[in-house]
C-alpha cells in the first residue's frame, strides 16, 4: 500500500507531463492554427475581392470614356476631348462649338462623370493619333507604352503602384483612330488598407491566443479537477474506511460523473473487503477461542496423567473430536459467510426459477425429516417466475430458515412455507411453531454468533451464522428479510426478492 501511495503522490504543482498544461499547449495551438488558417483565407479573399472591384471600376470608367471620346471624326485635342467626356448637347466642329454652351460654360459644367475622374486616385490622360498628350487630370508621370499598357496590369511609376491600361479609340462615324485613352489608378489606399488588416488579423490573433490559452486553461483545471481529488483521495485510501473520504460527485451526467460514482463505488468495495477481513479474522479469533482452549486442557490432561486412565483418556479424547467437530463447522460457515458478503460481485447477473427451487428445496427437507409436516402454499407462483438470484444461494437460504424452523420446533413438528407474486418481488414465509424470540432479542437475530437459547447451541449444532448469511445474500440481491415472533408460539421469516421483468430479459 505504501508502494502504491508513493507511486500515486503526484506534484500539485504544474508540469511539463501536467494533463492541463498539455490540454493548453494542444489546444491554444490547434486554435492558432485554426485561427492563422482563417486569417490567410479571409485575407487572401478580402485583397482579392477589392483589387478586382478596383479594376472592374477602372475599367468600367476607361470604356466610357472611349465611349464618349468615339463620337469625334477627328484626331483628338484639348478641347475636343472635353467637348465629348462632358457629353455636351451641341456639336463640335473644328475648333468651335454649336450649341447651347460655350466652351468656357462647358468646363464650368462638366458632369459627375468628370468629376469622377477627378478624384485623388484616378488619373486620364488623352492622346492624338501621334501619341502626343492633348489632356490629363493628373500631373503625373505615365509612360505612353502601347505593348506594356494594352491591358490592365499593375505598375509602378516613381514609387507610386496602380492599375494602368491604355486604350485606343476609334471614332464610331468613320472607324479610324483618333486617338488613346490612358488610365492609371493609384492602389495606396489599397496597399494602406491591405497593411492595415494584416496588422489587424495580426493583433486580433495575437489577443485571440491569449484568451485561447486562459481559456483552455480554466477548461482544462476544471475538467482535470476532479482527477486530481481522486488523486487526493487514492493518496488517502489507507483512512478512506475509516474517515469517509469519498470523491465529490459532479451535477453534470457525463463521463466525469460516470467516472466519479465508479471510482467511489471502488472505495466502498476495497473498504467493504477491508472490514469483511477484519470482521472475519476478529470472529474466528474470538469463536475458535473457546474450542482450542478445551483441546488445550485435555491434552495437558492427558500429558500430565490422563492417558493412563482410560476412562479419562476415552472422555478427553471424545470431548476433543466434538470441538474439533465444531471447529470444522465454524470454519465452514465462516468461509460461506465471506462468499455470501461478495456474492452480489460474482453473481449479480444470475437468475433461477422461483417456484422449481422452493419445491425441490422442501422435497428434501420431506425426505430428510419424515416426522416433520411441509405445508408449501404456492398457487399464487407461476412456474415461469424467474428471480434476481443465483440458485444456490436462493436453496442456501431457504435451507438456513427451513433448518432452524426444524431445530427450533417443539411439540408440534409442523412447517408452513407460502410464496407469491407481489407488484415487484416475489415474496416467501417460513413459519415455525416453536419456542420463538422474544423482542428484546429479536432485533439481535442477525448478528454474527448470536445465538437466541445459548444453552441449546451445542444441542442444536448451530454457530450463530445461518442468518448472517442468509440476510447478507438477500441484501446483496436487493432483497429484504424480516422475522415476527412470539414466545411460545413460533417464528416467521419474510423474504422479499425482485424478480426479472420482461423488460429486463430483453
Amino acid at each position: 500500500m505504501n508502494q502504491f501511495k508513493s507511486k500515486m503522490n503526484w506534484p500539485q504543482k504544474f508540469s511539463w507531463r501536467s494533463i492541463t498544461l498539455k490540454w493548453t499547449i494542444l489546444t491554444s495551438l490547434v486554435i492558432s492554427i485554426l485561427f492563422t488558417l482563417f486569417a490567410i483565407i479571409s485575407y487572401q479573399i478580402s485583397t482579392r475581392l477589392m483589387v478586382e472591384q478596383e479594376e472592374m471600376t477602372f475599367n468600367r470608367t476607361l470604356s466610357e470614356v472611349t465611349t464618349r471620346l468615339s463620337r469625334g471624326t477627328e484626331s483628338l485635342s484639348f478641347n475636343s476631348s472635353v467637348f465629348y467626356l462632358k457629353e455636351s448637347t451641341g456639336e463640335y466642329v473644328g475648333d468651335s462649338y454649336y450649341g447651347a454652351n460655350t466652351l468656357e460654360s462647358s468646363m464650368m459644367n462638366l458632369n459627375s462623370f468628370i468629376s469622377e475622374l477627378s478624384r485623388p486616385e484616378m488619373d486620364l490622360k488623352v492622346y492624338n493619333v501621334d501619341g502626343d498628350l492633348v489632356f490629363e487630370t493628373k500631373n503625373r508621370f505615365v509612360p505612353f507604352n502601347k505593348e506594356e499598357q494594352s491591358e490592365t496590369s499593375i505598375k509602378t511609376y516613381e514609387y507610386v503602384t496602380g492599375l494602368v491600361l491604355l486604350k485606343p479609340v476609334y471614332s464610331d462615324q468613320t472607324g479610324k483612330l483618333i486617338g488613346y485613352a490612358q488610365g492609371f489608378y493609384d492602389l495606396g489606399f489599397y496597399y494602406k488598407f491591405r497593411k492595415e488588416l494584416l496588422q489587424n488579423l495580426i493583433m486580433i490573433g495575437i489577443c485571440g491566443l491569449l484568451v485561447s490559452v486562459i481559456v483552455s486553461f480554466l477548461l482544462s483545471t476544471y475538467f482535470t479537477s476532479p482527477l486530481r481529488k481522486m488523486v487526493k483521495t487514492l493518496n488517502n485510501i489507507e483512512t478512506a474506511h475509516k474517515t469517509g473520504l469519498r470523491m465529490p460527485i459532479p451535477k453534470s451526467n457525463d463521463e466525469i460523473y460516470d467516472l466519479a460514482m465508479a471510482f467511489n463505488d471502488m472505495i466502498e468495495r476495497m473498504e467493504r473487503f477491508i472490514t469483511q477481513q477484519q470482521q472475519f479474522v476478529e470472529d474466528v479469533s474470538h469463536e475458535l477461542r473457546t474450542p482450542v482452549a478445551v483441546i488445550e486442557g485435555h491434552m495437558n490432561l492427558l500429558n500430565r496423567w490422563g492417558k493412563d486412565d482410560p476412562e479419562v483418556l476415552e472422555e478427553s479424547l471424545s470431548a476433543s473430536l466434538q470441538e474439533i467437530t465444531r471447529m470444522k463447522s465454524l470454519v465452514q460457515e465462516m468461509l460461506d459467510l465471506s462468499r455470501a458478503e461478495q456474492s452480489d460481485f460474482h453473481y449479480k447477473n444470475e437468475t433461477c426459477l422461483a417456484k422449481e427451487t422452493i419445491q425441490t428445496t422442501v422435497s428434501n427437507f420431506q425426505m430428510l425429516y419424515p416426522d416433520f409436516v411441509f405445508n408449501l402454499d404456492d398457487d399464487d407462483l407461476d412456474h415461469s417466475v424467474q428471480i434476481k438470484m443465483y440458485r444456490n444461494h436462493f436453496e442456501q437460504i431457504l435451507i438456513i430458515l427451513m433448518d432452524n424452523a426444524v431445530k427450533y420446533s417443539r411439540d408440534r413438528k409442523e412447517v408452513i412455507i407460502s410464496a407469491s407474486k407481489s407488484y415487484q418481488s416475489v415474496d416467501v414465509m417460513i413459519q415455525d411453531f416453536g419456542e420463538g424470540i422474544s423482542e428484546e432479542e429479536i432485533e439481535k437475530v442477525f448478528n454474527r454468533f448470536y445465538r437466541v437459547d445459548k444453552a441449546r447451541a451445542r444441542h442444536t449444532g448451530g454457530n450463530g451464522l445461518g442468518l448472517s448469511i442468509a440476510q447478507q445474500l438477500i441484501e446483496n440481491y436487493h432483497g429484504t428479510i424480516n422475522v415476527k415472533s412470539h414466545v411460545d408460539l413460533g417464528t416467521a421469516f419474510y423474504l422479499s426478492i425482485p424478480y426479472v421483468t420482461e423488460k429486463t430479459t430483453n
